[in-house]
């Protein structure tokens, strides 16, 4: 079991992926995928069954997705054996990685990168121009177990002296809340419910043009390892490289348009699992990974 970074809900979530009947493990030439939900769930839905049909075609295979609940979600379901790939980020890969031996395949490449920021987020009529100011404030956060939704910001907060991770949230912030993803910490930050939001440099894309006018950052994490497609240990061998060979494939020119349906990245490269080490290090630091 995940440490209580998640508390009780990853041990609900695990319940009621069980009892929703998503299918099982891998078996022949099956394959069931889980997405996590960092921007809105609704319109994932689409592009999970919209990618999952091009994977069946391509794979001459039974492909299947769902989106998880949260982070935890995918990695539990990663464990039960519902799900055999996820798509998640730098932090839960790591945790899954020591958990139950998850094995990274690929990579993500965003404007030549395989790397990314986390940034804290604040409306521009709020007057806040340092994490200092945010003393008291409410603020929004991705995901108990999201790297540049709330892990590397939070580090942020820690190297200007304003919190410790052993003090946690509550010595610094008024509210602390975790919204689901990027797109709704910023959504509640864009429409007053918060004072600021942790999220992906790359979040405030999600929102509207006019609120995107009405927003900026104040604060950027260390680089971190992009997001990447893991496999869960045990799927078949043959079907896992397919698998990849496929997504590998989606750089190819007449097929860009797909990387649409799988968070928009600009590609896909082979994970290098070194890459993750920092990640490894930071998760160590508080107490998430012995």
């Amino acid at each position: 079991m995940l440490r209580r970074i998640g508390g009780v809900f990853i041990v609900a979530i695990g319940v009621v992926l069980y009892l929703s009947g998503i299918s099982l493990a891998a078996t022949g030439d099956k394959l069931t995928l889980a997405f996590i939900p960092q921007e809105n769930p609704e319109k994932l839905v689409g592009d999970v069954k919209r990618i999952s049909a091009w994977l069946s075609e391509r794979l001459g295979a039974d492909v299947t997705g769902f989106v998880t609940v949260d982070h935890a979600a995918a990695v539990e379901a990663l464990r039960n054996g519902d799900a055999d790939i996820s798509f998640m980020g730098a932090l839960p890969f790591v945790l899954a990685e020591a958990e139950i031996g998850a094995q990274p395949l690929l990579a993500e490449v965003y404007r030549g990168s395989a790397f990314y920021t986390g940034r804290v987020f604040v409306r521009r009529d709020s007057g806040i121009e340092t994490l200092a100011e945010l003393k008291g404030s409410d603020i929004a956060f991705a995901d108990p177990i999201s790297e540049s939704g709330y892990l590397y910001p939070l580090e942020a907060f820690v190297k200007a002296g304003l919190l410790t991770p052993e003090r946690g949230t509550s010595s610094f912030f008024g509210r602390v809340y975790f919204a689901g993803g990027y797109q709704q910490a910023l959504q509640a930050m864009a429409g007053g419910l918060v004072d600021a939001a942790a999220a992906s440099q790359y979040g405030e894309l999600l929102l509207t043009p006019q609120q995107q006018a009405e927003v900026t950052w104040i604060a950027e994490s260390e680089p971190i390892p992009s997001h990447l497609v893991i496999a869960r240990p045990g799927i078949d061998a043959d079907l896992r490289s397919r698998f990849v060979e496929a997504m590998l494939s989606l750089n190819e020119p007449e097929n860009q348009p797909l990387l649409a349906h799988v968070y928009s990245p600009d590609g896909y490269i082979a994970a290098d699992t070194s890459a993750y080490d920092g990640v490894r290090a930071i998760a160590r630091r508080y107490g998430l990974l012995d």
